[in-house]
């Protein structure tokens, strides 16, 4: 069993990291509050201990990453995360995300495709600190209809394109975050959603995730 120990170096690393985060533009003090307090190298295999505070991604079970912290805290902060917001997160991945939202204050229901990677966060300890965020197996596409509506809506993978069930899980006047585009980069846009089922958008900057995948993979 690892033991994990959060040591002074780690706090002083986190504060580098929070402090390059703002020189790279995050405004939003709970964002940076959230980073500064989550320690990062936990949710990485202990290899990386020595580099978990650097910005950048790393890899993680069966070809996935850990999102570097810039795409994290640039994520987070476009969600304007009010206090008690309901967030749908697609992409648990390492739950180093849902954590940071759980941190500000958000109710997150994340979904994982990933069979493994849903069954190492349930042996995860570190993640029972969070009991606001609930773990789910399944197809991201289809979303948590059960659950919803949501606040705000998190897409944490590069989507091909805009999946209309996660605009019906929304709430009218909710926002999802969603890097569009297929290929090595994607536009981070946010949607707002309209009373009719259309969307207000928002594009900004370029960034580069995972694919979004349909479907569930039990490995």
């Amino acid at each position: 069993m690892r033991k994990y120990e959060d040591s002074y170096r780690h706090k002083g690393l986190r504060k580098k990291l929070v402090d390059l985060l703002r020189e790279k533009g995050i405004t939003d003090e709970r964002v940076l509050e959230a980073i500064n307090t989550i320690p990062r190298h936990y949710f990485l295999d202990s290899a990386f201990d020595e580099k978990a505070y650097e910005d950048k991604a790393f890899p993680i079970a069966v070809g996935q990453t850990i999102s570097q912290p810039y795409t994290v805290a640039y994520q987070s902060q476009l969600l304007e995360i009010r206090p008690f917001d309901k967030v749908l997160e697609i992409g648990t991945g390492s739950a180093y995300q849902a954590c940071v939202l759980a941190e500000i204050g958000a109710q997150v229901f994340t979904i994982e495709r990933q069979k493994t990677l849903f069954e190492q966060n349930k042996q995860f300890a570190h993640l029972k600190k969070y009991p606001k965020i609930k773990f789910f197996y399944g197809d991201g596409f289809e979303g948590l209809p059960t659950y919803g509506p949501f606040d705000k809506v998190l897409i944490t993978a590069a989507a091909p394109y805009i999946p209309e069930k996660l605009i019906s899980q929304l709430k009218v006047g909710g926002k999802m975050i969603i890097p569009l585009g297929e290929g090595s980069v994607q536009k981070m846009m946010r949607l707002t959603r309209n009373a009719d089922l259309t969307c207000s958008e928002e594009i900004f900057d370029d960034f580069s995730f995972v694919p979004m995948l349909e479907g569930k993979n039990g490995q």
